[in-house]
């Protein structure tokens, strides 16, 4: 792939509406949302959606998300829609709230990875929702990085990442919530959380007023969704994660055995040197997940031997962190 950089530009009017045109044109342009940088197509056109698979080097069986402007743009897209889904658009919509419906039958089976449902969302980001409403229809849209890397908070790691293989890149600035959306599947009869995220499983359930069925590696959802890989989301540096108490004896062996590493820490307190890399993420999970992927990046991109990541708490705050983290890292046991 040609790495020529495609500098971001600012996100104005004018740039929008150009962007809307090369969407028309069946180009590629990424964006920013309120989660990450979005890679994106005209979800109608299946040469366009082509693209998307192209660029980022993603199996062409992987279902792709539809960004859509407003509510009522649901039945554009979704066979029926249940009265769940209504329920859950108007709670969190505009925002990080993705639905699995059964679709209709012209929707692209390339957008969908050749299944029957199609996954839909409204972004709360002022670019993301000017682009969707000057374009006038659906944009799918992955993330904008290379398949199973880590993914963009920022417009600089989509030039980073992708570099021509994208024809324009929006600047919004940087992602407010920093981690993908959560995936409710509303296709079958009971409510299934497909991907955790910034909207936890108990607001959705207070929404619906049921409980979530939460599919394990066991009893997998029998779905394809954004996501749901067992490794995604990863460095190219070898990370793993430590629980707190472990870390200064592992960090001590690392330095002693030469290697140069990098830690991701929210609250044990090591102090650099040449052979270590400290990153300090906050203590409270909306504030760490916003940041986490620029950390990853910032560590990643130093050469360094191993990034460690202190492990975060096994709470409900912190669930679509540690999913991230799962995908990201090994945990320390199994080095």
């Amino acid at each position: 792939m040609n790495k020529n950089i495609i500098k971001p530009i600012i996100a104005d009017a004018d740039a929008i509406s150009h962007a809307a045109d090369l969407l028309r044109q069946g180009r590629l342009v990424a964006f920013p949302t309120e989660t990450v940088y979005g890679l994106g197509a005209d979800a109608g056109n299946p040469n366009a959606v082509a693209n998307i698979f192209k660029a980022k080097g993603r199996p062409a069986d992987h279902p792709l998300i539809v960004h859509i402007a407003n509510i009522e743009s649901l039945g554009n897209w979704a066979n029926t829609v249940p009265e769940a889904a209504l329920k859950l658009a108007d709670r969190f919509w505009p925002g990080p709230l993705a639905m699995i419906l059964n679709k209709k039958p012209e929707v692209p089976l390339a957008v969908t990875g050749g299944q029957q449902t199609v996954g839909l969302r409204m972004p709360d980001h002022p670019v993301a929702l000017a682009l969707l409403k000057s374009f006038g229809g659906g944009i799918a849209a992955p993330s904008a990085n290379r398949f199973c890397r880590i993914s963009p908070t920022l417009a600089v790691h989509v030039s980073e990442e992708l570099g021509d293989a994208v024809d324009m890149i929006l600047d919004g600035g940087a992602c407010l919530v920093g981690v993908e959306s959560t995936i409710i599947d509303l296709s079958v009869s009971r409510p299934r959380l497909l991907r955790p995220g910034h909207i936890t499983s108990q607001e959705i359930e207070a929404v619906l007023q049921t409980e979530l069925m939460i599919p394990s590696a066991s009893k997998p959802a029998g779905i394809r969704a954004p996501g749901m890989m067992a490794v995604h989301y990863a460095p190219t540096t070898p990370t793993i994660r430590c629980p707190a108490e472990q870390l200064p004896d592992r960090i001590q062996q690392l330095i002693a055995d030469g290697k140069r590493i990098g830690l991701l820490s929210y609250q044990l307190e090591i102090t650099p040197t040449d052979q270590i890399r400290v990153l300090r993420l906050p203590e409270q999970a909306r504030d760490y997940a916003q940041r986490l992927y620029a950390a990853l990046r910032e560590l990643d991109s130093l050469s360094l031997d191993l990034i460690l990541v202190e492990q975060p708490p096994q709470t409900e705050p912190w669930r679509a962190i540690n999913d991230r983290l799962s995908k990201a890292a090994a945990t320390a046991w199994l080095l």
